[in-house]
């Protein structure tokens, strides 16, 4: 929503989708260690069949993170260094989803933390509509994150995702202006 408002976008979610990219290192060390079992017929990486055995497992997990993350926060770094050095306008602005920033100590390399939240009955709805997973898989995957309590305490800026998607444009739309109008 902020793409659409004018920020240029940045996805963690993309850039750990490429580096897991089949022929990349990260795909070879993660085939390594969990198995051709998580490749689709065509050899890529099935991220829900990786998803149900990480989930399921903290060490897998971290493991997991161990590959990934390194790769992804350098590809963010970099990303907003190229931003500050060479933005494409002045008041340009570089929005950026990170699931993660918290639970790997990122919040200094942004200028604001902007946590979105739900309450838990929602996002388990959410995942279950959204992704097709079940509600106990759902659960188990919110239990493998930190708590949004944790994560506000964290923020800059709430922005409360409880009602319809127009509401959630709404206060999108009145983040947006704030963070402009700075």
């Amino acid at each position: 929503m902020f793409g659409e408002l004018g920020a240029e976008t940045l996805s963690a979610d993309d850039l750990a989708r490429q580096a897991l990219a089949k022929g990349t290192e990260a795909y070879r060390e993660t085939v390594e260690r969990f198995g051709d079992g998580i490749l689709t017929p065509d050899g890529e990486i099935d991220r829900s069949a990786l998803g149900a055995i990480v989930f399921a497992d903290e060490s897998a997990r971290q493991d997991l993170n161990a590959i990934t993350h390194p790769r992804v926060i350098s590809a963010i770094q970099r990303r907003i260094d190229e931003f500050r050095t060479n933005p494409p306008s002045p008041n340009a602005v570089l929005a950026i989803e990170i699931p993660l920033l918290v639970e790997c100590g990122l919040e200094a390399i942004v200028d604001e933390v902007v946590v979105v939240s739900a309450e838990p009955a929602t996002q388990v709805s959410r995942l279950t509509t959204r992704s097709r997973m079940s509600a106990e898989e759902a659960r188990r995957r919110l239990a493998a994150q930190m708590p949004i309590e944790r994560k506000i305490q964290h923020a800059d800026r709430v922005i409360r995702n409880e009602g319809t998607l127009e509401e959630l444009r709404e206060a999108v739309r009145a983040a947006w202006e704030d963070v402009t109008a700075q």
